[in-house]
């Protein structure tokens, strides 16, 4: 079995080798996703090649350590390619929970280290204690929350292909499938191991496709932006903040998404779009996509 898992640690460091290589505009949260499960995978690896208690408890805090902010980077990548903004208080909010539920599965009222017991032959005999639904419930909530992020960015028409959105509630479904089948079927080896770095693959090719459409819906939209610019009456120019509302507004953005993205009330971003409107000569998004 240690085997399996250094085997399984090595392909994790060589898909972040490749995220690396392969991938342009580098996203942080996916760097650290690609960081967090080579992790895992290596806490496993130490669990199985543990001698003593105090060792498996250790290389079991490494893969919960992990482990816990997996969850957060995977929710914080599908909500980015799901088209969303990233508000700072949200990633704030999230890190600190995550650091927080670190504390909670490091803490004797998680695993009752008394009585947990380890034997060479049967490996670490783990018994839970009070605070262990916690954690089931912190992993929930980030999987429903990842599917509800996706099929609302299918409604509100964010995501770029319906294939992508099958795919990435698939990966979060499959991750679903196995850590239910580990809770209530009783294994020798860790799957989610195997999972994880199935998620990590289909990220890495959607990120892969998606960049190169990315940088052609870039060059488009300054395309537009500049053709709108050349229609402004002589002596006439936007402000900075107009050009950049005018921009996300040429990407079907919702005011609330553009406030949030420019860290601007929703009353300031109307009051420049009013602006903007007055200096093209129109009163509507209707009026301003037909000049383009």
């Amino acid at each position: 079995m240690s085997v399996v898992y250094g085997i399984l640690t090595g392909l994790a460091v060589l898909l972040l080798v490749g995220y690396g290589v392969l991938v342009r505009n580098k996203d942080p949260w996916l760097l650290f996703l690609f960081c967090c499960v080579p992790v895992v995978n290596l806490g496993y690896f130490l669990l199985s090649l543990a001698q003593t208690k105090e060792f498996a408890l250790f290389a079991n805090g490494v893969s919960y350590f992990g482990s816990v902010f997996l969850s957060l980077c995977m929710f914080m990548v599908i909500h980015r390619l799901c088209g969303f903004a990233r508000p700072r208080w949200l990633m704030l909010a999230l890190t600190g929970l995550a650091l927080v539920m670190f504390a909670v599965v490091c803490s004797p009222w998680y695993y009752d280290y008394a009585a947990t017991t380890y034997t060479v032959t049967e490996g670490l005999d783990k018994v839970y204690g009070p605070l262990h639904n916690v954690y089931a419930l912190y992993l929930v909530g980030y999987f429903l929350t990842m599917i509800i992020t996706v099929l609302w960015s299918v409604r509100g028409g964010k995501v770029t292909s319906h294939k992508h959105a099958v795919l990435m509630i698939g990966i979060v479904l499959g991750n679903i499938t196995f850590w239910l089948v580990e809770k209530f079927i009783q294994w020798d080896f860790e799957f989610l191991s195997v999972s994880y770095l199935f998620s990590e693959v289909v990220l890495l090719g959607l990120y892969w496709m998606m960049q190169d459409y990315v940088h052609v819906s870039a060059l488009v939209e300054r395309d537009r932006t500049e053709a709108l610019i050349q229609r402004l009456p002589e002596g006439v120019t936007l402000h900075p903040r107009e050009r950049e509302i005018l921009t996300a507004i040429l990407k079907n953005q919702k005011r609330r998404d553009i406030a949030e993205q420019m860290n601007l009330s929703e009353n300031t971003v109307k009051t420049y779009t009013r602006s903007l409107y007055r200096k093209l000569g129109v009163t509507s998004r209707e009026e301003l996509y037909e000049l383009v």
